[in-house]
């Protein structure tokens, strides 16, 4: 396959050279231009008078030839791209296979471990997680003579946590006896 891809790029490369000079020595519809710069008398020396019509019907097949040889190219190459990916694939799953059947010759062996969930009565230990958003702590303002003072009988406010006792989980509250 290598081979026919190789004689169809060298002849489409050749084909592709012919064409370029068959362009540049054609005369143009003025009798000026490149054709003329490249000898474009010589092709009526060569062909007659009437070689305009013979350069352009060569030019129009090679045209067709370069169509052809790119579109046989192009499907040459898919072909032999999709046979080289096949082969890559066919050589992994073959390594693939073989390493599973080790791992499955030793398994059988051995007995499989049975998991059970894990059941106990026992406390989780608390794990202290940083609060990322906690509020910053203010300190507290001096207290306010406007203030209006405290029932004589009346239990003491509860005082503010500590910043380091916000990270805690709080203790629940036991009312006095």
């Amino acid at each position: 396959m290598a081979l026919v891809i190789g004689l169809l790029t060298f002849l489409l490369v050749l084909n592709s050279l012919l064409i370029i000079l068959l362009v540049l020595v054609q005369l143009p519809k003025k009798e000026a231009g490149a054709g003329l710069a490249f000898g474009g008398s010589t092709s009526d020396a060569l062909f007659g008078a009437g070689s305009g019509t013979v350069l352009s019907r060569i030019t129009k097949y090679g045209v067709g030839i370069f169509l052809a040889l790119s579109f046989t190219l192009s499907v040459l190459y898919t072909h032999s791209a999709k046979v080289s990916r096949q082969g890559v694939l066919l050589e992994l799953e073959r390594q693939v296979g073989a390493a599973a059947a080790i791992p499955a010759a030793v398994a059988t062996n051995v007995p499989a471990p049975v998991f059970q969930p894990l059941t106990t009565n026992l406390p989780l230990p608390a794990v202290p997680t940083p609060a990322t958003n906690a509020p910053v702590a203010v300190p507290a303002a001096a207290p306010s003579t406007d203030a209006p003072a405290a029932e004589p009988g009346a239990a003491p406010a509860p005082a503010a946590p500590s910043p380091a006792a916000a990270n805690e989980p709080a203790a629940p509250v036991v009312p006095a006896p």
